[in-house]
């Protein structure tokens, strides 16, 4: 897979639409899955400190061989490490781990509202940013209202916010908002842990394509605009996740798939 799409961030940078993500990826594999990836096509692994597995990340990255400047490495400040102090500290702690001088994007975890800390660390990840410890700097799990009060108070909106995002949960609020303020709209748990892997609308999709059920729900986001970063440890897997730029949905089987969301 030479011919990733990339979707552009309004400041200038773009990423690579479908990735690897490594969430729940145990530590003593994390290596072996992220050169795997590397070395099948991939360009954009989705990490973070809270996944405790980026020495991992690093050490797969080194191992793959492919250069630096090829991937697009991804990793986010979790709650008790919100406020500009503490931001600060832990891209500077996941720089070394990873073992890398620059990421391409930092996002904050969640904005957990009751730590009223969420807008403090977005001024700290604009400082980062200018600093040039970072390239883009983005957002994960924040509501319209999240969004729209860290663009208000400081005038900078985020290139990408990732959401739990799948076919029985397709949260059109939050993807308004985002197209409202041109932030990039990425998934994570984007199969949605295969529960509706089963469903008679996707089957038939499945059928008529030659695809898996997984392949379709990828496809569908990928024809939806989404930046995705689907998780697997298997070579064979991984490599099916990546093959989903050969074949389109119909208009009408992407209407079908809309009437999978659950709300």
């Amino acid at each position: 897979m030479t011919d990733m799409p990339r979707l552009p961030f309004h400041d200038g940078n773009s990423i690579p639409q479908l990735g690897f993500g490594i969430w729940q990826v145990p530590p003593d594999v994390a290596a072996d899955a992220v050169e795997s990836a590397l070395r099948l096509g991939y360009r954009h692994v989705d990490g973070a400190y809270l996944y405790m597995n980026e020495e991992g990340l690093g050490e797969g990255l080194r191992r793959s061989g492919v250069p630096r400047d090829e991937v697009f490495i991804t990793t986010k400040v979790w709650n008790n490490e919100q406020g500009a102090e503490k931001a600060r500290a832990s891209v500077e702690r996941s720089l070394k781990s990873i073992g890398i001088e620059q990421l391409d994007l930092v996002l904050i975890h969640w904005p957990v509202p009751s730590q009223n800390l969420y807008v403090e660390t977005w001024e700290a990840f604009i400082k980062m940013r200018e600093d040039g410890l970072t390239k883009s700097i983005g957002v994960s799990n924040f509501n319209p209202v999240h969004l729209d009060r860290i663009v208000a108070e400081t005038g900078v909106a985020p290139v990408l916010n990732q959401i739990e995002l799948n076919p029985e949960l397709q949260q059109a609020e939050a993807r308004a908002a985002n197209a409202r303020h041109g932030v990039v709209t990425q998934a994570w748990t984007p199969l949605g842990n295969g529960r509706s892997f089963e469903k008679e609308t996707l089957t038939a999709i499945a059928a008529r394509a030659g695809k898996s059920p997984a392949q379709v729900i990828l496809r569908w986001h990928v024809q939806s605009g989404h930046a995705v970063i689907p998780r697997s440890v298997k070579p064979e897997r991984q490599a099916q996740n990546l093959d989903v730029f050969d074949f389109a949905l119909t208009d009408d089987e992407m209407a079908a798939l809309e009437g999978l969301d659950l709300g």
